[in-house]
């Protein structure tokens, strides 16, 4: 006697739902982790209990009153059962119930030939275990062991009889064998009222990705112009598929926007990519074309050779202003262009890129020159090559070379080449290190004859060696830090540089800028980045730290301390020919920890003490008491530049609404620079979001987009706008309500 001897196609029905809804909701390349294989005794034994047992003998076995039939993994009970052994077929009648492999059926009657894998079941309902999904149907018709028929079913992850939200299809042909789904009309009820519906849709049965409308994006411009976005995907294979977005602006026109993205392998390597173009036909504000290109690609030619690029275009200054949806592409103001290959040998790598950007610029730029974005010099090409190694008869030693043509339509052009071999005798004991390192900087420029001034020369060499040594003490005690047992450092340090000093002023700058004043640029040799200035330097920095420690080694508190003396003035500047005399640096004070499990900081200062002043700051706090529960504030400062406080949260209001909010606001312009405010509702299997954002586009628009969505766990988001990008980029800490739904 056999029974099911395959998976029921009512089970693969409501798999298949839950393969439906949830692809829909995931990106390309992100597919539903599929079900774990189901493997099955083929012949197993099959254990038969019922209060009366009657038949013919190897023909018919009729099964009365409380049956129940395990085979396997399968388990069946109901009234009455009777099994047909020639046609080796089943029948069920009268409270019908299976459980198989956590999955749960119910029905009125089930009929089913174990050969063939035809027969129905009538009114079933199921519950299974992935997604917690549930669902019921008029009639199952089971065509064979691979296809079935649904009639009037429905899908839903909700809990209970009378779910919140439901999917309902009038018909439904599942093909396992082709793994292919079609659905006939097609409504999802929320409270009971229908909210999205269409005539008919196709689905992958296993969750792998299909071609389909994705949830419609609807949102509010700056000035409260609407506009809707119906993304449509195109899986044109596993590794490739293409996003169709048609954004329709009620103020500007229809805009046209496609992301195609790919992956894949060859003999030699690993390739990946993605190009996103969009553009608008004669905007009706405007009255010109608009649009923008963005193509990047990565590809492994072998495995120690590859090659890349990086493209970016913009038909207009205000492109970005005019139809970003976030703060960061707004602000995008130089585009890059880039192509690049790279190769890898065992202690050594080589480079080889050209690079252009394209600027936009504010359209107050030409009255507020502050405004005005300086163009970068296009590197048309650059080599680069880098050789190295460590701990070689206990020194370390390592070249790096670098040949580059720098074009620019206004200023000086030429090439350069540098080439900078150093050499280093670490000694690392415990408890102490020295880093003896000594280096060389030799450039040589040849300029362009036509940009250079009638007294400059167009031939320029520079060869400046650098001597350095680093050094360090670290103490260690035992101690307690607010009640624990903890091991407190001490980790003075010495860091001194001598370049000798060589007059720089009629070569260019092409590259190069002053370094941020940091803990990590004062332990540097040159206090420039780029290799157009090379600053003469005599010079002590000295820095103390202190670390608590938890006996696993975590690291609870860090206070820091540091400053640069000079022995010499500073002659080499980056415009000036005048010397800067000051004996000593700003100071720089440091502190940050995570000092218990619920409170975090971070704070850093740069003071002057010749003018007693603060030249910049900043000071950040988070409290993190409970799940869901976040406070942030933060305080940024730097001199003439920026003054701005910021504070954003995620709070519960109730047992089920949450509050999200940020504010960014410019003490010295006395404005905000960005805002966003949002609540949140949780219920078991369905998360509701609203709120609305402000940041400055440019210097005279602000975008205002305003957003709500209603997602439906294991089914897809529906709403206007993207909340939870906002919600993750402008809260640090924020979290997911239903956090296992994915992001």
């Amino acid at each position: 006697m056999s029974w099911f001897s395959a998976a029921p196609p009512s089970q693969r029905w409501a798999y298949a739902l839950s393969a439906l809804v949830t692809a829909s909701a995931v990106p390309a390349f992100a597919q539903v982790p599929p079900k774990k294989p189901r493997v099955e005794d083929p012949n197993p034994t099959v254990y038969v209990q019922a209060e009366e047992i009657s038949g013919r003998p190897d023909r018919e076995i009729e099964l009365n009153t409380d049956i129940e039939l395990v085979r396997g993994e399968t388990r069946v009970t109901a009234d009455t059962a009777c099994f047909k052994q020639v046609e080796n077929e089943v029948t069920a009648k009268g409270n019908v119930r299976m459980w198989r492999f956590g999955d749960q059926y119910r029905g009125d009657e089930l009929q089913l030939n174990m050969s063939s894998g035809k027969g129905w079941v009538l009114r079933p309902e199921y519950k299974m275990e992935l997604n917690n999904a549930q669902g019921q149907a008029t009639r199952l018709d089971f065509i064979s062991e691979d296809e079935a028929f649904v009639t009037d079913g429905t899908y839903s992850t909700c809990d209970g009889p009378n779910p919140d939200w439901y999917l309902r299809s009038s018909t439904l042909r599942l093909d396992a064998g082709r793994d292919v789904g079609v659905a006939g009309t097609t409504v999802v009820y929320f409270k009971g009222v229908p909210i999205l519906g269409t005539p008919a849709l196709s689905f992958s049965l296993s969750g792998a990705r299909r071609s389909g409308w994705l949830p419609p994006s609807i949102g509010f411009g700056s000035k409260g112009r609407a506009e809707v976005e119906v993304p449509y995907y195109i899986n044109i294979a596993p590794n490739r598929d293409l996003t169709l977005y048609p954004r329709f602006m009620l103020d500007r026109g229809l805009l046209m926007g496609a992301t195609g993205r790919y992956m894949g392998d060859t003999e030699s390597g690993r390739y990946l990519g993605t190009t996103h173009v969009e553009f608008l036909l004669n905007d009706k504000l405007t009255k010109t074309d608009r649009w923008r290109v963005k193509s990047e690609h990565n590809q492994a030619l072998t495995p120690r050779w590859s090659f890349g690029w990086a493209l970016n275009g913009a038909s207009d200054d205000n492109y970005p202003s005019d139809f970003s949806k976030s703060v960061s592409a707004s602000a995008e103001r130089q585009l890059l262009r880039e192509v690049r290959t790279e190769y890898a040998g065992k202690y050594w790598n080589m480079s080889l890129r050209a690079q252009n950007y394209q600027i936009l610029q504010d359209p107050l730029s030409v009255t507020r020159p502050e405004l005005f974005v300086n163009r970068p010099y296009a590197r048309l090409p650059e080599l680069n090559f880098h050789a190295g190694r460590y701990d070689v008869g206990g020194f370390d030693w390592s070249v790096d070379s670098q040949i580059t043509r720098f074009s620019h339509p206004d200023v000086v052009t030429g090439n350069r080449a540098v080439l900078v071999p150093q050499l280093s005798y670490p000694i690392v004991r415990p408890g102490y290190f020295i880093r003896p390192k000594l280096m060389v900087n030799a450039s040589a420029y040849q300029l362009d004859s036509d940009r250079v001034l009638a007294d400059n020369p167009t031939s320029l060499n520079r060869t400046l060696p650098t001597f350095s040594i680093d050094s360090g003490l670290v103490f260690e005690r035992p101690t307690t830090f607010l009640g624990r047992e903890a091991t407190q450092t001490l980790e003075p340090r010495l860091f001194y540089v001598y370049t000798p000093y060589k007059d720089q002023s009629k070569f260019p700058n092409f590259d190069t800028a002053e370094a941020s004043f940091n803990f990590s640029q004062i332990f540097n040799e040159n206090r420039f980045v780029g290799y157009d200035r090379i600053s003469d330097a005599n010079q002590i920095t000295a820095a103390l730290v202190s670390r608590y420690l938890d006996p696993n080694g975590a690291e609870r508190l860090r206070l820091a301390i540091g400053q640069r003396f000079y022995l010499n003035d500073q002659r080499v500047q980056l415009s000036s020919a005048t010397p800067v005399s000051d004996s000593r640096s700003d100071a720089l004070v440091a502190a940050s920890g995570r000092i218990s499990e619920s409170w975090a900081f971070d704070s850093a200062v740069q003071y002057n003490a010749s003018t007693s002043s603060v030249v910049s700051s900043n000071y950040g706090l988070q409290w993190q008491p409970g799940e869901k529960k976040v406070i942030n504030a933060e305080y940024r400062f730097v001199t003439k530049i920026l003054k701005n406080v910021d504070l954003s949260s995620q709070w519960p209001l109730t047992a089920r609404w949450y509050g999200v909010g940020r504010v960014s606001y410019s003490l010295l312009d006395k404005k905000i620079v960005e805002g966003l405010i949002g609540l949140e509702y949780k219920a078991d299997c369905w998360v509701f979001r609203m709120g609305a954002q402000r940041f400055v586009t440019t210097t005279l628009n602000t975008s205002t987009p305003i957003f709500f969505q209603l997602e439906l766990n294991g089914l897809s988001k529906l709403g206007f706008g993207s909340p939870l990008e906002s919600f993750y980029k402008s809260i640090p800490g924020y979290s997911r309500l239903n956090q296992g739904a994915g992001r």
